[in-house]
C-alpha cells in the first residue's frame, strides 16, 4: 500500500501535556465559579464551540452520547435545549441521571459533570427561543428529532411549509421543544500534565456544601 494512503498507527499517536498545572490553591471554593473561570479562558483562547459538551444518557440498558450546546449556567445548573420527543429527552424521562463533558483539548483540559436533568420552565424556554435566529426557530418545528426519515428532501419541504405557515408573524415556541437543566452533584476539573501525571480535582456536593478532593490520575 502506498505511503500516502497508509493509516496511522493509533498506538503511536501521543502528545505530552506540558501547558499548565492545577493545584488546590488555584481552585475556587465553588465549582461553578471555577467553571466560569475556565470557561472564560476557553472563550478567550478562541476554542471552536467552547460551549459544546458531550451529554451522556441511558435508557436503563444502553448508554448513548451526543454533543449539545450549553446555553446558560449558574449555581442552579447547566442548561441545554432540545426536542422533548428526541431520544435524549425520552431517556432523561426514564432516567434523569446524566453526565456532561467539556473537552477543551487546546488547553489540555476537560470538565466532567454528574447530575440530574430536569425540565426548565416554559417561560425560560420561551425567553431563549425568541432570541434564536428565525431559521433556527423554524427548524425546531421541522425536525422530529431522532425519528427515521426517508430523505433530506422531506426536511426541505417541511421547512418551506413552515416558512409559509409563519410568514406573517413570529414563530411560536413549539410545545415539544424546550430546555433541560443539569443540576450537578459532582464536578471534576482535569488538567493534563507531563508523563500522564494529570491534575484532577473533584467537587462533591454534601448537603449544601461542596467538598474538594484531589484524584489520582
Amino acid at each position: 500500500m502506498p505511503d500516502a494512503v497508509r493509516h496511522p498507527d493509533v498506538a503511536e499517536l501521543r502528545r505530552n501535556y506540558t501547558r499548565d498545572g492545577l493545584s488546590r490553591a488555584d481552585l475556587d471554593l465553588d465549582p461553578v465559579g471555577q467553571f466560569r473561570r475556565w470557561f472564560t479562558q476557553a472563550v478567550e483562547a478562541h476554542i471552536i464551540e467552547p460551549n459544546a459538551m458531550v451529554l451522556a444518557t441511558t435508557d436503563g440498558k444502553r448508554p448513548s452520547t451526543r454533543t449539545v450546546l450549553l446555553k446558560a449556567y449558574d449555581e442552579r445548573g447547566f442548561v441545554f435545549f432540545t426536542n422533548y420527543e428526541s431520544r435524549k429527552a425520552q431517556e432523561i424521562v426514564s432516567n434523569d441521571r446524566v453526565s456532561l463533558l467539556f473537552p477543551w483539548y487546546p488547553l489540555e483540559r476537560q470538565v466532567s459533570i454528574l447530575g440530574r436533568a430536569e425540565r426548565i420552565s416554559t417561560a425560560e424556554s420561551l425567553a431563549y427561543f425568541v432570541s434564536r435566529p428565525r431559521g433556527s426557530r423554524l427548524g425546531a418545528w421541522v425536525s422530529q428529532q431522532s425519528s427515521v426519515i426517508n430523505s433530506r428532501q422531506l426536511l426541505e419541504m417541511k421547512l418551506e411549509e413552515m416558512k409559509t405557515k409563519f410568514a406573517d408573524g413570529e414563530v411560536p415556541l413549539p410545545s415539544f421543544w424546550g430546555g433541560f437543566r443539569v443540576v450537578p452533584s459532582e464536578i471534576e476539573f482535569w488538567q493534563g500534565r507531563e508523563n500522564r501525571l494529570h491534575d484532577r480535582f473533584r467537587y462533591t456536593l454534601a448537603g449544601a456544601d461542596w467538598t474538594i478532593e484531589r484524584l489520582s490520575p
